[in-house]
């Protein structure tokens, strides 16, 4: 293994029998340089050519309908040729040995794309999703999978793709000895986190592999302890899919489920950044909301709704608008005739129709259908068979439609939530044997709205028109849905999810460990039942390389005191620092500006994590000493500053930085019910230097 990387020391390399002489070592970089530039060559040439098929497709002899199909398609292409990231083309190379069957004797370069001169010739760059990159990622010294030699390649950090970024190499000789800690690897991953965060195409690890490349069939979860990369790990499983399956992933889309917009938008880039544009980003609440929040609960009232006896107060809710109206029997015009349903036959089709459970929507179809057919088998049996012309007047019957609405009427979501919310009887008869009088009366309203028109919304109720507009008619599904921080989902939450992937797959992502709202998972087998994958295999990851060490250790310590069961974390980086600070005589503000400028006097993204209600005093402390004004980042909108972010407790999951500064731990952990695992979320966001400021004891 080689290494000539001036940005930093190199790591002591590896012994190998043969390792090359430094003129060795500038021819191969000169090499991969000229065949760098041949791709970049080879890449504007094929965005060129893509620009040149929309053309040629503007031309095209077909129907309007396919033309136009076949005109977003390349329009589609084009654009997204023209807006990839710059930056390094490859990231590694394979040599295959004279025992690799199909690939015997051949070189390919790894990059997050593939770069061909012509269609039919072999490729200058092989897409790291393609079956043969699964070496790269996958090969070992006991299991070389045909592989000679494996190659990394180091890069400037922020490079572009200009040629003499490429400042190093490592050559892995495969099949000999043991397998070795790539250092431009552990270089990449120690990299500091500034601005949104990367792919990790070039980082995989073996077990991140196996579960980025599951089939798509299989649903999969992933209890990842911090660190080990359980996000990157679904948005590259989601770039997989769509690489492996465009049509079928496409035809439904793929969604990615975030917790809030700031993780949205530290999350934004990764997907881009591996040609992959067509995924929707979003949160549940972006996806559920049917109106702007404008009410609060109370935590009593909010726990309910999130609760899964809802489901079924619901269910009875809306079912019992159906079989009000009093129809005694149809007599419908036809002709000279009149044609009779009685009222036997009619509460008959009702009640079977309910006792099929069908969407509500369907099931008022079906009602219609039904006794359209009881009409039709009355004129058969007297005048022979009847067209379907004659079919559809009946059903268009102004008696039928009447009928129908009277015992089956079209109901709207808002209506059935604010009835149930607003009037006692009906939340009673609803909630028989499932809620108590306590339950039923944190749920009602205490300001009952002139009309559901009028009502003001809050986070939980729209999950409960949500349930309901599906107990009306099912959403239309997603091909994937990739779920992270999952297990601050409530069952009514995973409900919802449900429904968008009933004819596809999911990908979960979370740590119960970091489970911090009321009605957090304490079992992943609960939360997979309710998302409607009770069999999806709940895969652990709990070593990584993304925390230190120590900082790993000191979360540990907190972790035996969670209500939780999972295997601690471990971290193969021996490197990073970890400074316990305690402050007496109230001294906090000036030891928290202190640590900030010792972290700003380093290279990388600096956090400072506090307890909500101290973030106010913690930014004034910090723009009163003259440190980081301007740069403060504001996180409420979503917004991560790019170098000095304040940033509340309650917000700081899924998010990393170089240095984190965390404030007064006690206050986090008693700031909410489960602050301590809100607290554990915050010690785990450092990548290099965690400083815990504070002055009443620690929690841990």
């Amino acid at each position: 293994m080689t290494s000539a990387d001036p940005a930093r020391p190199p790591s002591p390399p590896p012994s190998r029998s043969h390792p090359p002489s430094p003129p060795d070592l500038r021819r191969a970089l000169a090499g991969e340089r000229a065949h760098h530039e041949r791709c970049r060559a080879a890449l504007a040439a094929m965005v060129d050519g893509a620009d040149e098929q929309v053309v040629a497709g503007e031309d095209v002899s077909a129907s309007g309908a396919d033309a136009e199909v076949l005109g977003h398609r390349l329009r589609s292409k084009a654009k997204e040729m023209r807006e990839l990231p710059q930056g390094p083309l490859f990231f590694g190379r394979l040599d295959f040995g004279p025992d690799a069957g199909d690939h015997a004797g051949q070189s390919y370069r790894i990059g997050r794309l593939r770069i061909t001169e012509e269609t039919a010739a072999p490729p200058l760059v092989v897409d790291w999703r393609a079956p043969v990159s699964r070496a790269f990622y996958q090969a070992s010294a006991g299991d070389p999978r045909g592989v000679e030699v494996r190659r990394r390649f180091g890069w400037a950090p922020g490079s572009l793709g200009d040629p003499a970024d490429l400042t190093g190499l490592e050559d892995e000789p495969l099949g000999k000895g043991k397998s070795q800690v790539s250092a431009i690897v552990a270089r990449e991953i120690e990299r500091p986190r500034v601005g949104p965060m990367r792919d990790i195409a070039a980082t995989i690890q073996p077990e991140q592999d196996d579960l980025v490349r599951a089939s798509l069939g299989v649903s999969v979860c992933v209890q990842g302890a911090p660190g080990t990369g359980k996000t990157a790990v679904g948005l590259h499983r989601a770039a997989y899919l769509l690489y492996t399956h465009p049509h079928r992933i496409r035809r439904g889309g793929l969604l990615v489920l975030g917790p809030h917009r700031a993780f949205l938008s530290y999350i934004a880039q990764v997907l881009p950044a591996l040609g992959e544009f067509e995924v929707r980003q979003a949160t549940l609440r972006d996806e559920i909301a049917r109106h702007p929040v404008t009410g609060t609960d109370s935590a009593r009232a909010a726990a309910v709704k999130h609760d899964a006896r809802m489901a079924e107060v619901l269910r009875r809710a809306l079912y019992a608008w159906v079989g009000g109206g009093e129809v005694n029997s149809l007599a419908i015009a036809d002709g000279s005739y009149r044609w009779r349903v009685s009222d036997e036959q009619l509460r008959q089709i009702v009640a079977d129709v309910r006792a099929e459970q069908p969407p509500y929507a369907v099931g008022r179809e079906r009602v219609r259908t039904r006794v359209v057919r009881t009409l039709r088998h009355q004129a058969e049996r007297r005048a022979g068979p009847q067209t379907n012309a004659w079919a559809q007047r009946m059903s268009r019957a102004r008696q039928v439609s009447e009928y129908v609405d009277a015992v089956w009427p079209r109901v709207r979501p808002d209506q059935v939530v604010a009835q149930l919310l607003s009037e006692a009887a009906v939340l009673a008869e609803s909630a028989d044997g499932l809620l108590d009088a306590d339950e039923q009366r944190a749920l009602l309203w205490g300001r009952v709205p002139r009309s559901w028109k009028s009502a003001r919304w809050s986070a939980a109720d729209l999950v409960l028109l949500d349930e309901v507009a599906g107990l009306i008619e099912h959403p239309e599904g997603y091909g994937h849905i990739v779920v992270d921080e999952a297990q601050d989902l409530s069952p009514m939450e995973c409900r919802a999810i449900a429904r968008r992937a009933a004819f596809g797959s999911l990908t979960v992502l979370g740590d119960l460990a970091q489970g911090t709202t009321p009605w957090a998972a304490r079992s992943w087998r609960t939360s997979l039942r309710h998302l409607g994958v009770p069999d999806a295999s709940v895969v652990p990851l709990t070593t990584g390389f993304r925390v230190p060490a120590a900082i790993v250790g000191l979360a540990n310590r907190l972790l035996e005191r969670l209500d939780v069961d999972v295997e601690p974390g471990e971290s193969l980086r021996r490197d990073g620092e970890l400074r316990l600070r305690e402050v007496t005589g109230g001294g906090l503000a000036g030891a928290v500006v202190d640590a900030v400028r010792d972290a700003l006097a380093r290279e990388g993204s600096v956090g400072v994590l506090a307890a909500d209600a101290d973030v106010p005093w913690v930014r004034e402390a910090l723009e009163a000493a003259g440190v980081g004004v301007g740069e403060v980042g504001e996180v409420a909108e979503g917004v991560v500053g790019s170098r000095l972010s304040v940033v509340p407790a309650s917000l700081v999951k899924g998010l990393e930085y170089d240095h984190v500064v965390a404030v007064e731990p006690a206050a986090i952990a008693e700031a909410e019910e489960r602050g301590p695992h809100r607290l554990y979320v915050v010690l785990t966001r450092a990548v290099s230097r965690l400083d815990v400021v504070h002055e009443r004891p620690l929690p841990f």
